[in-house]
């Protein structure tokens, strides 16, 4: 599109750091000794690549004045329900600190259009269906979802204070090639190769909004230019969902992926989980107003998708 891109990540060992760097070699971004350090795309010389934590303000000073970016994407978080039970101090750090950061650099560099990764989480065990971006998000049920709520908070008094321009994007249940290890698709998947049993929280009886990470793409790359201003409800600060607006049981997933891979495994029946909530189904009229949006991938080809990447990445049939 002509951008130039620099992007940024800790590369941190919470997931296998083997992927990180296997998504960063197919974007053209070799290490040196396992470092990155302002590493070039052979690929696309408008991409570079700097090994870089959001926490580390005095860097991420010297990244902003040095690059004068006109946009910021920020998808760094520590992501993960469960985990921000037993570590705590890490999705602070990560989320709150780090994000501190974000929009500190964002305010003192003049940035045009701050676009970051919110999360379906904050609506937490809500009863009404779809989720609304009007509807009370008061009461999340994990530190992770209270970390994103407390973004979308922090950045509407950076937009009100000095009219920095943000957009929050509550992703639902994202999927697809190269997705994060520790997530179901990778998990199940893994599962049901290895003919090993599968774990299926709350009996089962859980709903997801499943949203193909093209779609996710595809709306975020749309919305760098549709900038908040004085006009909106909340002048410079805009909050969307972003979601594929279909409720899929669990079953019916493991069901789908289990006939994208060709073969079934055993299911062991568990309890609910700790964080987890019951069901996130997402309203996505206004973003469709915003921009038109509209998902083009239906759970079936998302995960034959998802599917034909994980037996070729993973070498499994």
């Amino acid at each position: 599109m002509g951008y130039t891109v620099v992007g940024i990540d800790n590369l941190n060992d919470y997931t296998d750091i083997t992927i990180k760097r296997d998504r960063l070699e197919i974007c053209g971004i070799q290490s040196d000794n396992i470092t990155y350090n302002s590493k070039i795309a052979s690929s696309n010389s408008n991409y570079t690549f700097i090994q870089l934590d959001i926490t580390d303000l005095p860097n991420l000073e010297k990244l902003f004045k040095q690059e004068q970016f006109t946009y910021v994407i920020n998808l760094a978080a520590h992501a993960g329900v469960r985990n921000s039970i037993t570590n705590p101090h890490t999705y602070v750090q990560s989320n709150i600190v780090g994000f501190t950061n974000i929009l500190e650099c964002c305010r003192n560099y003049s940035i045009a259009h701050l676009l970051y990764a919110s999360s379906s989480s904050v609506y937490g065990n809500n009863i009404k269906t779809p989720f609304s971006e009007n509807d009370a998000t008061d009461y999340p049920i994990s530190l992770y979802a209270a970390s994103k709520k407390a973004n979308e908070l922090m950045a509407h008094s950076y937009s009100h204070l000095y009219k920095l321009p943000t957009t929050a994007l509550r992703f639902f249940t994202v999927y697809g090639p190269w997705g994060r290890p520790d997530m179901a698709p990778t998990l199940f998947a893994t599962a049901i190769a290895l003919q090993k049993a599968i774990k299926v929280f709350n009996n089962g009886d859980l709903i997801r909004d499943f949203t193909y990470i093209d779609d996710i793409v595809n709306g975020i790359v749309k919305l760098i230019d549709c900038i908040p201003t004085e006009e909106n409800e909340h002048p410079y600060y805009q909050l969307l969902n972003i979601g594929n607006a279909q409720k899929i049981n669990l079953l019916t997933f493991i069901t789908s992926l289990e006939n994208a891979m060709g073969k079934t495994t055993e299911k062991i029946m568990m309890p609910m989980q700790a964080g987890d909530v019951l069901c996130t189904w997402a309203d996505i009229e206004k973003i469709k107003n915003t921009i038109a949006f509209t998902p083009k991938t239906d759970l079936q080809e998302g995960l034959r998708l998802f599917v034909d990447w994980f037996k070729t990445y993973y070498k499994v049939e």
